[in-house]
């Protein structure tokens, strides 16, 4: 008998269809960030990060031209499991040779090329207006601005934005996720916190009068504490952002990394969708603060993943990964940070939910800990091995990223 074979018996003695697992976590596309493999740098003439976020580490290899990033992601998704997205950033856009092109000019041509990738990977597009690194982010302000010039440009940039989120959503079949988040901030204590929050609001009603298709473009609104030299005050808050979602019903987004250090995600995820009719996350690991560091098979990224599957909201939650390492291989980093959200999901999957619930719902505290603490040694890892063979992908990866390592001229 197979180690696979066995652990579907241990699982089936706790009422788990291994199965049914397997299959239904080939179906839950997670969005992958193309901005690892570049250090959030782009291609729109930006040189190094500003908006209260940075990446650390020289690690060699950097991507420097979307051919590299291309060529880079190529080897990532050969070796990542399952159902895929690309998620992209405005400053990734692809100008002509000799063509200028800025923030509030970009078209979906600067596009073409991402989407020719995406169709011949079989994936979707997802979208970000790039609201950071860019000199028309004065004092720290985009579309909260007291400055109109300021506020115009980044008001067209995301109107631009609107239309590039629906052309690839036309070109893919897929919905695309077009995501707003602002640095917007200030790095000591404002005179006026209202007034920002309010030329922010009107903003984003001004770019929200575009019109677009909301069954094919999901705009979600991204929160956030502070960043660096950003530290006392962020207008684009979490109070604001979901009171803006549900107000304009547009979809809120949380990203684990942009709350106090004692909130944890997994416990809002059941509140958000009772109000919502989709979510989305943007998943990362935050050590002390909004470090953004690989994602690890770790206890909340685990709990995340549970908090969806027993609300059987998978196709409810947009899911994306967000994180950027330079110390470390960005290839082996996109891999083992998406293969570890995966892992969460089929761990998910493969707890017997409506026994727990039933077990809570009967005060038998007693036998839903033991429970809980008997599922933690399961035979976890021989399921995922199987849906790794079921993929085509090999369990170990890293020889094969350090032979493509070696093949890099950069």
């Amino acid at each position: 008998m197979s180690r696979y074979e066995e652990a579907k018996k241990q699982y089936a003695s706790f009422g788990v269809d291994c199965e049914q697992a397997l299959q239904k976590l080939a179906t839950v596309p997670i969005s992958i960030h193309c901005w690892q493999g570049d250090d959030v740098i782009g291609f729109d003439g930006s040189d190094s990060l500003s908006g209260g976020i940075q990446t650390t580490g020289d690690y060699p290899g950097r991507a420097r031209t979307p051919d590299e990033l291309m060529a880079d992601l190529d080897k990532a998704f050969s070796l990542i499991p399952g159902k895929k997205k690309l998620n992209l950033h405005a400053s990734y856009a692809i100008a002509e040779p000799g063509e200028h092109i800025d923030r509030d000019t970009i078209e979906p041509k600067h596009f073409k090329k991402w989407v020719e990738f995406a169709k011949a990977h079989g994936v979707g597009l997802d979208f970000n207006p790039t609201f950071f690194a860019h000199p028309m982010v004065k004092n720290n302000l985009t579309l909260s601005s007291p400055d109109k010039s300021v506020r115009s440009f980044w008001i067209e940039h995301g109107k631009r934005c609107l239309a590039i989120a629906e052309y690839f959503a036309e070109e893919t079949g897929e919905s695309c996720v077009m995501n707003i988040w602002i640095p917007d901030g200030m790095k000591d204590i404002p005179g006026d916190r209202m007034a920002p929050r309010r030329r922010f609001m009107e903003s984003l009603d001004e770019i929200l009068s575009v019109p677009f298709d909301r069954s094919k473009v999901y705009v979600t609104l991204e929160s956030k504490v502070f960043g660096i030299g950003l530290e006392a005050y962020t207008v684009g808050s979490a109070e604001f952002a979901l009171s803006y979602a549900a107000g304009r019903k547009i979809t809120p987004l949380m990203d684990n990394g942009h709350y106090h250090p004692t909130e944890l995600v997994s416990d809002k995820i059941s509140s958000l969708l009772l109000f919502h009719e989709k979510i989305a996350l943007h998943i990362t690991r935050p050590m002390r603060w909004d470090s953004d560091h690989v994602v690890l098979f770790d206890d909340e990224t685990r709990e995340i993943a549970r908090e969806i599957v027993r609300a059987d909201a998978l196709s409810r939650v947009f899911l994306a990964t967000d994180y950027f390492d330079a110390s470390i291989n960005r290839i082996s980093a996109w891999i083992t940070g998406v293969r570890n959200v995966q892992k969460a999901l089929l761990f998910a999957l493969l707890q017997p939910n409506e026994t727990l619930r039933s077990l809570q719902d009967q005060n038998d505290m007693t036998a839903l800990m033991v429970w809980q603490e008997e599922l933690k040694t399961a035979p976890f890892g021989d399921v995922w091995m199987e849906y790794l063979t079921r993929q085509g992908v090999p369990g170990a990866y890293l020889e094969e990223v350090r032979a493509y390592e070696k093949t890099l001229c950069r």
